[in-house]
């Protein structure tokens, strides 16, 4: 079905809309994507190369391309890149970056008040409806890691003269706004996810993850970021086990939603290629069985406290861990690659 609708895309996009969406897999199935980084690491100027890299070293197209919609860069439906995505094959699994500048908490234009207020609904609707135009199923996120301080959607930064709590409030408000407006201009091929960081910090009760959780009727799919170390300067790897254990039981306790690891990789080290073959291993043994995909962060960016340290995750740089992903997902018959699509009425 998927290839149908790629070519009905290539040869008339009006052809391609669709009332589909990405269905669950199999049991005992997994879907495979991956966050190819781009040019500075940080997922908005993605580009073919950067997946074809990627995908000729494992051997297997991934099911979704991640990357980031920066609004720093423009509001616009990235519409461009998600066509190349589906040209090649793959869902494109959209990160909505409402920032901006890169990185600032709290943000000073894009604050959970200002989208309640409907001050940026204009440009939620042209985004929507090219969401719908663009017709072929697409994954979705808004407030990436929000139970973590250091994106400006956290609860630390939205108090608006209130309470904490009141600002934690805010975030499944605004989700929701977001998500209503895209079910009001129609753009019903977009699964949305929820997707958080295994640890709350802050560590106080108001910023647990499960505070922040817009309800069941809103999100359609978990997505969680477990990582090992992360920039140089980590002393050590956590296991991709006893963070996936810990989140795992609090989401399925939440919700009975299925589960993607979003985000998961573990810089270029020593133990890299053992942390990722016990990652793998455990992913694809059935461990959490309502896991149902994976993406691993295959980019370089620059993140340590030292400018001249790049925290590096690539497979294109380490032969070793190109070699990890060929057996456990390259030559895995039970991880996917093409996705597999349900009717919208069946949401």
């Amino acid at each position: 079905m998927l290839a149908a609708l790629l070519l009905a895309a290539a040869l008339d996009p009006a052809a391609a809309v669709s009332t589909d969406v990405i269905a669950e897999p199999p049991a005992g199935k997994l879907y495979h994507g991956v966050f190819p980084g781009g040019r500075d690491g940080m997922g908005g100027d993605i580009a073919p190369p950067d997946v074809l890299g990627y995908r000729r070293l494992v051997g297997k197209r991934p099911t979704w391309v991640y990357f980031c919609n920066n609004w720093y860069q423009g509001r616009d439906f990235p519409m461009a890149t998600a066509t190349w995505i589906r040209a090649n094959g793959s869902i494109p699994y959209i990160r909505l970056m409402l920032l901006h500048v890169p990185i600032q908490s709290p943000d000073p234009v894009f604050t959970l008040e200002n989208i309640l207020r409907g001050r940026f609904d204009g440009d939620f609707r042209r985004w929507m409806r090219d969401a719908r135009r663009f017709g072929t199923p697409l994954l979705a996120e808004y407030g990436v890691e929000v139970n973590g301080f250091w994106f400006p959607w956290n609860g630390l930064w939205n108090k608006e003269g209130g309470s904490y709590s009141d600002s934690v409030a805010r975030f499944r408000a605004a989700y929701r706004h977001i998500i209503g407006i895209a079910r009001e201009e129609g753009a019903h091929n977009i699964r949305w996810v929820f997707h958080v960081d295994p640890w709350d910090e802050p560590v106080v009760d108001w910023n647990r993850l499960e505070n922040y959780y817009p309800g069941d009727e809103w999100i359609d799919w978990f997505g969680v970021s477990v990582y090992g170390r992360q920039i140089p300067k980590d002393r050590q790897a956590v296991s991709f086990r006893w963070q996936m254990d810990w989140v795992y039981d609090r989401l399925r306790k939440l919700a009975d939603k299925p589960i993607v690891v979003s985000e998961f990789g573990n810089i270029k080290d020593p133990l890299q290629v053992s942390w990722a073959i016990d990652a793998l291993s455990d992913i694809t043994g059935g461990r959490w069985p309502k896991l149902i995909g994976f993406s691993w962060w295959n980019a370089a960016f620059f993140n340590d406290p030292d400018p001249a340290r790049r925290s590096d995750m690539r497979l294109q740089g380490s032969p070793g861990l190109a070699a990890v992903f060929r057996k456990y997902v390259g030559r895995n018959a039970a991880v996917l690659s093409a996705p597999l699509l349900a009717p919208l009425r069946e949401r």
